[in-house]
């Protein structure tokens, strides 16, 4: 497994984080996670509140493609790994605990990525190279 920086983990959550998975169909969906947190040093998860397709392309067995950028520092990160999705259990139910502490809404899982690959999304010759690799 890849190991998250403690910069890695700040940055994480301080900005917004972005998700990609594929239907069957190899139709991509991207979208904002505002859940975005860190599990540990090499496991990131997110509320998934809607249950809508990221959801569905997820029990599909679809890759997840994390990534959290901020315009104004012209840096991010891009990680990439297995998934599992926790519908129940100590983890699931923290998580439904904070979500109501928070006021949202409950989540029908939480998909934890394993992280195998966190790439550099900083402007310049960087960008897109991969940092670490399991």
């Amino acid at each position: 497994m890849a190991a998250l920086t403690a910069e890695m983990k700040d940055f994480i959550a301080h900005n917004l984080a972005w998700i990609t998975t594929v239907s069957k169909d190899g139709e991509l969906d991207l979208g904002p996670k505002m859940s975005m947190f860190v599990v540990d040093d090499t496991h990131i998860a997110y509320h998934e509140r809607t249950a809508g397709q990221h959801y569905r392309n997820l029990q599909d067995g679809s890759p997840l493609v994390i990534a959290v950028a901020n315009l104004a520092e012209k840096k991010g990160y891009r990680f990439r790994g297995p998934v599992t999705l926790h519908t129940e259990g100590a983890l699931y139910d923290e998580q439904v605990r904070i979500a109501e502490e928070k006021g949202t809404k409950k989540p029908a899982a939480i998909p934890v990525m394993e992280i195998a690959e966190i790439q550099d999304l900083a402007s310049g010759p960087t960008a897109g190279k991969t940092i670490v690799k399991d």
